[in-house]
């Protein structure tokens, strides 16, 4: 499982450093690689087995239903086999574009998968989530989480 949150910076060419915890836990599922598609205001990374799920999920999505169409068009189209090498992906350009990546990123582990945010939009984020956070736990607690 993808845990915890680091900082990272992304080079010119797109390339990112894997932390070595999220390596360990793509090395137990003997993957060397990534999928990382758009999702909101940052990227999701999967390790290839979890991504293989969500696909299969999604191609028995019903054909001509909108909302369906909407998630494969821009969710699913967006995914990329990201090669780790030499410790690092490159995250393509229109990704890039698309997660207003700029130099300094920041990596949050989300257990079967983690995200990648540019740096000043995840300090936004983590505001927001954290200023909700008592209110979440309350809803989450009813539910035995």
């Amino acid at each position: 499982m993808f845990r915890g949150r680091s900082r990272h910076t992304l080079d010119s060419k797109g390339r990112l450093a894997v932390p070595a915890r999220f390596k360990e836990v793509l090395a137990q599922k003997a993957d060397d690689r990534l999928v990382v598609t758009n999702h909101d205001a940052c990227l999701w990374a999967f390790a290839r087995d979890d991504w293989s799920a969500i696909e299969k999920k999604a191609a028995s999505l019903p054909q001509f239903n909108e909302a369906a169409q909407a998630y494969l068009r821009y969710f699913i189209s967006g995914a990329v086999e990201c090669p780790i090498k030499q410790g690092r992906i490159t995250i393509p350009p229109d990704l890039r574009e698309r997660g207003a990546l700029q130099k300094d990123v920041v990596l949050v582990g989300e257990l079967k998968r983690f995200e990648i945010w540019d740096r000043e939009r995840w300090e936004e984020e983590f505001e927001r989530a954290r200023s909700s956070f008592p209110e979440v736990s309350r809803a989450l607690s009813e539910l035995g989480i």
